[in-house]
């Protein structure tokens, strides 16, 4: 039995939350009423919601970095997990972080592991918008490094992370729990961290829509996780509250975003190049001068195509010591569509073939915006020292918007808040997405068949396959001109993206729910037919096959969290055992007891 720090067994919490299909119908998440909708969560079950563990990474002069800490102490890691989180937890020797530093970084998980949580934790990621959508095949890293001198040491200085492992990315929320927790830590030492892994297991489920408190050392952070029905571009304001008590509250703006504007600064004048990059899912290397900068520049593109998820897989600090290292330099094939943060020069030769490279110096607050700068070519990059700049021979299918260059600009010249500047992007890249999606979800959205040919009586119907011609046929009259200003060959970079691991991810996902759709208007049609009456017509045996794939649609709603309204189900349900009293009582003893 798993108990808490010190020790001691610990009453086990419970908590009462939604389950089942109904969930989909809540405009936010409700306390339901059957006490069968309860979750109880074991101790420890609270914070494997939200972190997997924490580690503390140091330097051991015989065997270099090294795992010192890991808790909670019965945590899994496997031994590759745990070299690639030493290795990614110290920046590079050459970058020279002295002081604290702070970044984030994601590794493949080891395959074959279990979630204890997994039914539950499935429940919540359904109500997020897609790019929040946890990927159980990786891990993220929050890091907070600190090296300072330290005379009494071998090596002369202090060097230690602090590391939050989660499949959340959640980077905002993190980077500040961090900043909470990591200084007192390294003065404090082991019994804190016991303490501060103590406060996140009585923290509330990770729930989507509501309003969430969580205290961690005497400092509760607010926050709101945003859900797939909330309007692209809008951040619902979480008010700072007065607390009763000493404790110190702090409202979280947002739990994932990064500040876009300072991040993109460098590269000022290739912002809608680097967005078809992205769209188009191109392999891209970000060079920095540290992680700090490497990591958030390479969330920053991941971002820019919300609220289209990014479905290629992204390394926001890569190192030579990655365990994908070689599988992703390698110059026998065609470099992978992945987006790398890197900071080790050796890179600049490494990833020389690689067609888009970015090259970024220190990031400062944007006093001042940075001189036009062509893109660069490739034959001119030769070290990480060379002059920032875009390194590429890529030519943008969409004529330049001069107008966000000015109006970003005339703000940095205004002295308008970096925040602002950012909400400005921010908002110029979802409106340039939306453009972009809203013909092909428009264009799927007519490969659903009608609803009159769902018959009951008959299996639903498939969807219409996806045909290129068709689609481009459609760009003519609902093409992106309806929403956009912006010129130039949107049929070569709709027909690009067609080819886009980015596409094929969004597809299936359209698929999914439009299949999932369908197969909810059948159970509906079933509902509305008079079962018992059709039931008096066939033989026993057609009577007993039709209860038998009535339960099946049943077991099928429930487990593929189909849209269905729960009185349809309810109805469905009543329709089975009205047609089930029908039967000879050998049969209906037998039927009520069969799951399926």
């Amino acid at each position: 039995p798993r108990r808490s720090p010190n020790g001691s067994a610990r009453p086990v919490p419970v908590w009462r939350g939604r389950a089942g299909p109904a969930a989909a119908e809540d405009a936010a998440p409700a306390e339901p009423e059957s006490p069968d909708q309860c979750l109880s969560l074991l101790p420890w079950d609270r914070f494997s919601a939200w972190l997997h563990c924490v580690c503390v990474v140091g330097f051991d002069l015989e065997l270099g970095q090294a795992v010192e800490v890991i808790y909670p102490p019965h945590s899994k890691l496997t031994d590759k997990e745990k070299t690639n989180i030493c290795y990614l937890s110290f920046p590079d020797s050459n970058s020279g972080c002295l002081g604290d530093t702070q970044f984030c970084f994601r590794f493949r998980r080891s395959p074959g592991r279990k979630v204890s949580l997994c039914c539950f934790l499935d429940q919540l990621d359904r109500d997020l918008p897609v790019y929040l959508k946890k990927d159980s095949a990786y891990y993220y890293g929050y890091v907070y490094f600190r090296q300072v001198r330290d005379k009494s040491l071998k090596r002369g200085y202090f060097q230690k992370s602090l590391v939050l492992i989660s499949k959340l990315p959640y980077i905002h929320l993190f980077r500040t729990m961090l900043k909470q927790i990591a200084p007192e830590y390294f003065e404090k030492s082991e019994a804190f961290l016991e303490a501060v892994c103590s406060d996140v297991d009585r923290w509330p489920p990770p729930v989507p829509g509501k309003v969430l408190q969580l205290p961690i050392m005497g400092v509760i952070m607010k926050l709101r996780i945003p859900t797939y029905r909330d309007k692209p571009g809008t951040t619902p304001i979480v008010q700072n509250m007065h607390q009763a008590d000493a404790q110190i509250s702090m409202a979280l703006p947002t739990v994932h975003e990064v500040d876009l504007f300072r991040c993109f600064c460098p590269v000022f004048f290739h912002i809608q190049m680097l967005w078809e990059l992205v769209l188009l899912g191109e392999p891209l290397v970000v060079m920095a001068p540290s992680p700090a900068e490497s990591s958030e520049t390479v969330l920053a593109l991941v971002s820019c195509i919300s609220p289209l998820k990014y479905c290629s897989d992204f390394r926001p600090y890569f190192t030579i010591h990655d365990s994908e290292f070689k599988e992703y330099t390698t110059r026998t094939q065609a470099p992978p569509s992945v987006i790398l943060g890197v900071t080790n020069p050796f890179f600049a030769k490494t990833l020389q073939h690689w067609p888009h490279i970015i090259r970024i110096g220190d990031i400062k607050l944007p006093g001042d915006i940075p001189k036009q700068v062509k893109v660069k070519k490739l034959k001119n990059l030769k070290t990480l020292d060379s002059k920032p700049g875009v390194y590429t021979s890529y030519k943008p299918y969409l004529n330049k918007d001069e107008e966000i260059i000015k109006q970003l600009q005339k703000g940095v010249q205004q002295k308008r808040p970096t925040e602002a500047q950012s909400v400005i992007l921010r908002r110029y890249f979802l409106e340039l997405t939306e453009s972009f999606i809203i013909p092909l979800e428009r264009y799927v959205a007519s490969l659903m068949p009608l609803q009159k040919c769902i018959s009951p009586w008959k299996s639903p119907p498939q969807l219409r396959q996806f045909s290129q011609d068709d689609f481009m046929k459609t760009l003519e009259k609902a093409g992106p001109q309806l929403t956009s200003g912006l010129k130039g060959d949107w049929i070569g970079l709709y027909r690009h993206f067609l080819k886009s691991p980015n596409f094929d991810g969004w597809f299936r996902s359209r698929q999914k729910e439009m299949t999932q759709k369908l197969e909810a208007l059948h159970l509906e049609a079933l509902c509305n037919e008079n079962l018992v009456f059709w039931s008096q017509k066939h033989t026993e045996v057609e009577t007993v096959d039709l209860v038998l794939k009535l339960k099946n649609k049943l077991l099928q709603a429930d487990r593929e969290h189909l849209p269905v309204k729960t009185d349809t189900l309810k109805k469905l349900q009543t329709h089975i055992n009205d047609i089930i009293l029908t039967l000879p009582d050998d049969l209906q003893d037998i039927l009520l007891k069969t799951g399926t």
